[in-house]
């Protein structure tokens, strides 16, 4: 690496004494002059960059209101990095609370208003710092098994509660869907919008066919929730290391076409396969999500700026791909 670990503690400690809006100078790779992206999502140094405030998410309604159709990720947040421990370690060392709503606020900038917040350790302080800041995200929540529903609501006043993908999954497997259901119909009871993720397209396919009770979906474009038995039938045997992160190329016109099937929103995630994507074919990946869902559809995509602006360059794509349709 060029800059080492003091030098980019003393650039990030010189950085962080101005101050923009009330919110800390932003500590990450951002600050350079950009251009649009072109039709091939690379960009263009020589063209007229275009200012922050001009690159705003186009939104589209959801319930009673509107969100921006890119949505905040949680996992780099909190280190679920999908990918080894030595990634999910440097996220969470960098991910200082000062961060994550410095993050949140930038996003807040670029017209990104719904966050897929995630209820877990540090999580209700950081949300509680930014709003106390002034920041406004719509909060679509995600459930886990050890989560009070009814108290989430109560303290985080969402906009939706969305039972999380592993908690669905694993009963899909063990044929106790019928106790997530009545868990939809208590959330329900709860006057927030509901939704069901899962890593699966048959979970849609069936939640659909039984009629549940739900305002949406949220769909991992890589079903890495197989059990190592389905693993083997689809690698012809064989079983590859981190079975629970194997991403195949196949899977997300899978998830798409389902996701295009149902008359109600859905939030495609994991469109990158959790960076494993090449950074050449970053800009395809957002517009074959975009192509493949519907007009009401939305994407979740987590952000780890510290070695490049991802959110500026997401934030680009998004923008040009959406206002271009």
């Amino acid at each position: 690496m060029a800059n080492t670990r003091r030098e980019f503690l003393h650039s990030s400690a010189a950085l962080a004494v101005g101050m923009v809006g009330g919110v800390p100078a932003s500590r990450f790779a951002c600050g350079q002059e950009r251009s649009a992206p072109s039709q091939n999502g690379t960009t263009s140094q020589s063209s007229t960059p275009i200012p922050d405030a001009d690159l705003q998410i186009p939104k589209i309604k959801f319930g009673n209101v509107e969100i921006g159709r890119l949505v905040l990720g949680s996992n780099p947040f909190y280190g679920f990095a999908h990918y080894n421990n030595n990634f999910a370690g440097a996220m969470r060392e960098w991910y200082t609370q000062d961060m994550v709503c410095e993050v949140l606020h930038r996003a807040n900038g670029y017209g990104i208003n719904a966050f897929n917040y995630i209820n877990l350790g540090r999580a209700p302080a950081d949300i509680a710092r930014f709003e106390a800041e002034g920041g406004k995200m719509h909060l679509i929540a995600q459930v886990t098994a050890a989560d009070d529903a009814a108290q989430m609501v109560a303290n985080l006043k969402p906009l939706a509660l969305q039972r999380r993908g592993e908690e669905i999954d694993a009963a899909f497997r063990s044929g106790t869907l019928d106790s997530e259901r009545e868990w939809c119909k208590k959330a329900r009871d709860l006057g927030v919008l509901v939704g069901v993720g899962t890593h699966k397209p048959e979970v849609i396919e069936l939640v659909e066919e039984q009629g549940w009770d739900v305002d949406f979906y949220s769909g991992c474009v890589y079903n890495r929730t197989r059990s190592e038995d389905e693993w083997r039938h689809v690698l012809n045997g064989e079983l590859l290391e981190m079975p629970r992160d194997i991403y195949l190329q196949s899977d997300p016109a899978r998830m798409y076409k389902v996701m295009r099937q149902t008359a109600k929103p859905c939030f495609a995630f994991k469109i990158l396969a959790a960076g494993r994507v090449a950074e050449k074919d970053v800009a395809q990946a957002f517009r074959t999500a975009f192509a493949s869902i519907k007009p009401n559809d939305c994407i979740y995509v987590g952000m780890f700026p510290r070695f490049k602006d991802e959110l500026r360059q997401n934030v680009e794509i998004v923008r040009q791909i959406l206002t271009a349709a």
